[in-house]
């Protein structure tokens, strides 16, 4: 039997999108290639946590980029909400990065640690341990694994 590469670049490409600002649902697609038995469930597990995090990674780059031109007029946020965001970041520290698998604020909060400056090895492995444990949720769910 020969190996398919397509399921996991699938699940691998629609994670990253997903963890970027574009709407996508890499637990759809997840669900979807176990249902079907396309691919090993931990091979696509790990395939999905990777594209997620890399995809967030992206955010995080972006926010680190956009950091010197946050006093511009066309900035996407304004003073008093960027002041808000960073106040909530470092109320909540580093381990809020595990939450970066929730929808919208997930988002917001790797372009904010990127605006912060955080250092990726922190959030890399805190990021990637949190959208980790989302999908192995997700397949066992998917799988029957999970209750009884």
């Amino acid at each position: 039997m020969m190996f398919e590469l397509w399921p996991y670049l699938a699940v691998f490409s629609s994670g990253f999108v997903a963890a970027t600002l574009f709407p996508a649902s890499s637990e759809a697609v997840l669900a979807g290639l176990l249902v079907s038995g396309e691919g090993d469930a931990a091979g696509l597990v790990a395939a999905a946590t990777l594209g997620n995090t890399l995809g967030a990674v992206f955010n995080w780059g972006c926010g680190r980029a956009l950091a010197h031109y946050r006093d511009r007029s066309w900035f996407p946020a304004k003073g008093a909400q960027l002041a808000r965001a960073e106040r909530q970041f470092k109320r909540f520290g580093l381990p809020s990065l595990l939450f970066a698998w929730l929808p919208v604020v997930g988002d917001a909060l790797t372009v904010i640690a990127g605006l912060l400056h955080v250092r990726l090895v922190w959030f890399v492995p805190l990021v990637g341990v949190g959208k980790g444990a989302r999908y192995i949720a997700v397949a066992a769910a998917t799988l029957g694994l999970w209750g009884g």
